[in-house]
């Protein structure tokens, strides 16, 4: 391990703000004190399958232990209130008998209810005919296909989730679907959650007899029942994890697999500040599934017609616990077994050994910390160094880059025989793995535009589509990486040598988000975004732990945080409009700032420092500076969204340890152009990350 393998959080060394130029989150600060909310019973019935038998799924377990381990620790749900069905228990009688015992039967007025389904979803024909293409979406059991009958289901429709959700008592009532009704089994990287329906497919005779039951029961007529499902949802709220006619990806992450959308959704649970709304939560969520999974995921919520549950707190609950990163599950003696759901997805990979987690007491005290020594999956082992116990949360204390972090690449099949010499170029660069698509995460895959793939792009009104037989990278949901096409008919060895500046900046890309921690960083930084020449803000962020650290006891050590910042609104800028950037130091003492932006396409550049003549030390901010980017006084650039369209995300680095090796190296860059001012794009980026993330290693030492 080099020496800037590891990167502590404390005040004094590292905050770094990542948000997007065309797709910025305001962050919104919510710290006070968290004062237990006396609601009634909690009930969850919590649903995942892997264990399809012609295509199975790999991370819908993961799913369940992920809202079960929310629910408990962050929510106040009583384990014995959590009923799990998962794989082969999740048959279509089962699901509907648990979802009648745990939760109409038990549920009174006023209870809070959550029901989360993670598995296939199809359609069938619909007779009622709800919908212009006729068909009804449905949840798929892992014994829909056990029927004698041809093109016959034992599916839940969505007819029957409606009543089934109008017959619990409480209008407090959160239904999560994990699914997707279109698509196919595999989407680049991605499995996806759909087994194929359509109007040739009918449910059971049974689902329809159900279905009259439960009319019976709630003295709903036909015709009543018709009319209130096609205005909306029965009660609370229902979270799909895609729009019907997209896709919901089944996804690896680091050495796991999980639903993006659900994955996403919980880590961002984890780390709130306050009682968001349902309104906020999940625009957001589902803004960053996009980015995580594909373009054509795009979660989406529904409430109840009339109702304002929209503006109504998560799951109905107000948190009753600080934010957090880990929660402890087990403690014998010296060690401990931790839940680490709250962890970014993109940063997984610093917390493989030696991380160190802060101990919190109900009060939010600091109490000691744990070390993490290994972790499977979400589950890490550890050394508790202080006294704890089962359900103590964590704090994020101290992270570690691994030196020998490498992009990984998969090879489409659309390659054909050219996958071999593709992988012997690849190989010669170190710092590239080869990976099978469907066999771990990727990063990016290698592949050609086929005359398949360009209809659909075109179908989708995507514009700027590559040429058919052109190769390029695509995201691992398969989308287009702007601007990494060549010609058509190029060959594989030209279009790597075209592609290894790009991956450069990829890899660059990937390692500095291994360093992102606004979420733990207890440095009072605040950016935000305006446009230039104008007052009105498009948005703003900042550390909520700095901001909030006055108010954390003195007897507390200064490297532990008190609670995160979570993204909010964002909106999307039209091109060729100018933007300026300010970020204020509100510390006490100067901090050392650097802005990098990371456009569409992957490429990296500087915006801060700019001045590359001034002999002083450029990347100083003193305490109350507030730095302006561009400075109209100063600079002689602006910044303009321009194409490629997409998300730019500009990461803001700041330090109490001066950045003295990333400055030379930039230095050196812009000497090399013969620039005396403005933004130098990296050309050799990785080498530029590693001088910083040595120069965040040095302002580690003995703190």
């Amino acid at each position: 391990m080099k020496r800037r393998h590891f990167l502590q959080f404390s005040g004094s060394v590292l905050a770094t703000l990542g948000f997007s130029q065309l797709d910025v989150q305001q962050r919104a600060l919510r710290y006070a004190s968290a004062i237990a909310q006396s609601t009634p019973r909690k009930l969850a019935l919590l649903i995942g399958i892997n264990t399809y038998q012609d295509q199975p799924l790999l991370g819908c377990v993961t799913d369940v232990n992920l809202q079960k381990e929310l629910l408990i620790n962050r929510f106040g749900f009583n384990s014995k209130d959590i009923l799990t069905v998962t794989d082969n228990q999740g048959t279509r009688a089962n699901i509907l008998s648990a979802f009648e015992e745990h939760l109409i039967k038990q549920a009174k007025p006023g209870d809070v209810v959550v029901f989360h389904f993670s598995g296939h979803g199809s359609r069938v024909k619909d007779p009622d005919k709800d919908t212009p293409d006729n068909l009804n979406s449905t949840l798929v059991p892992v014994d829909y296909s056990q029927t004698s009958q041809n093109n016959v289901v034992q599916d839940i429709m969505g007819h029957t989730l409606f009543l089934l959700m109008k017959a619990i008592q409480t209008e407090n009532l959160t239904v999560v679907l994990d699914s997707c009704h279109s698509g196919g089994a595999t989407r680049g990287n991605y499995r996806v959650r759909s087994r194929a329906g359509g109007s040739q497919l009918q449910a059971i005779s049974a689902e329809k007899e159900y279905q009259e039951q439960w009319l019976k029961r709630l003295n709903l007529s036909p015709s009543d029942f018709i009319e209130q499902r096609r205005k909306g949802v029965a009660k609370g709220v229902a979270i799909a994890s895609a729009r019907r006619n997209e896709l919901a990806a089944d996804a690896p992450f680091s050495d796991f697999h999980a639903g993006a959308f659900t994955y996403v959704m919980t880590q961002y649970l984890w780390q709130q500040t306050g009682s968001e709304t349902f309104a906020k939560v999940i625009p957001n969520v589902a803004r960053t599934t996009t980015q995580l999974s594909s373009q054509e995921q795009k979660p989406e919520y529904e409430i109840k017609p009339g109702s304002d549950n929209d503006r109504q707190p998560v799951y109905f609950i107000k948190e009753q616990t600080p934010p957090a990163e880990a929660v402890i599950l087990k403690v014998e003696r010296e060690r401990v077994q931790i839940w680490l759901g709250g962890l970014n997805p993109q940063s997984l990979a610093a917390f493989d050994r030696n991380a160190v987690f802060a101990i919190l007491d109900p009060q939010n005290r600091y109490k000691g910390q744990v070390q993490l020594e290994s972790r499977n999956g979400l589950i890490g082992q550890g050394k508790l160094i202080g006294t704890a116990q089962s359900g103590t949360l964590l704090q994020e204390n101290v992270r570690g880059i691994p030196t020998n972090v490498s992009l990984r690449i998969a090879l489409d099949s659309s390659l054909g025989n050219d996958a071999a010499a593709a992988t012997q170029i690849l190989q010669a660069n170190k710092r590239i793995e080869i990976v099978p698509l469907q066999q771990g995460e990727v990063h990016y895959i290698l592949g050609r535009i086929t005359q398949a793939y360009r209809q659909e792009l075109q179908q989708k009104q995507v514009t700027d589509i590559p040429n058919i037989n052109s190769i390029g990278l695509f995201s691992a949901g398969l989308d287009v990486i702007p601007s990494s096409f060549g010609a058509a008919g190029e060959s594989v060895a030209d279009a790597l040598n075209r592609l290894q500046s790009k991956l450069k900046s990829l890899l660059a890309s990937h390692i500095v988000k291994l360093a992102l921690n606004t979420n733990s960083s207890r440095l009072n930084v605040t950016a935000s975004m305006n446009r230039e020449g104008q007052n009105e803000m498009l948005a703003s962020t900042f550390t909520v732990r700095g901001i909030a650290s006055s108010a954390i006891p003195s007897n507390r050590p200064s490297q532990n945080s008190a609670t995160p910042s979570i993204p909010a609104n964002s909106r999307q800028l039209p091109l060729g409009t100018s933007v300026q950037f300010r970020i204020t130091n509100n510390e006490a003492t100067k901090i050392y700032v650097s802005v990098l932006a990371i456009d569409s396409a992957g490429e990296m550049s500087v915006l801060f420092p700019n001045n590359w003549t001034a002999t002083d030390d450029i990347m100083q901010l003193n305490s109350g500076q507030t730095l302006l980017l561009p400075d109209p006084s100063k600079d002689n650039f602006s910044l303009v969204t321009q194409k490629p369209k997409g998300v730019t995300e500009i990461l803001i680095i700041a330090s109490k340890a001066p950045l003295r090796k990333a400055l030379s190296a930039l230095r050196s860059i812009a000497s090399q152009g013969q620039l005396d001012r403005g933004p130098i794009a990296l050309n050799q980026p990785t080498e530029a990350i590693d001088n910083l993330l040595d120069d965040l290693n040095e302002g580690t030492r003995g703190k």
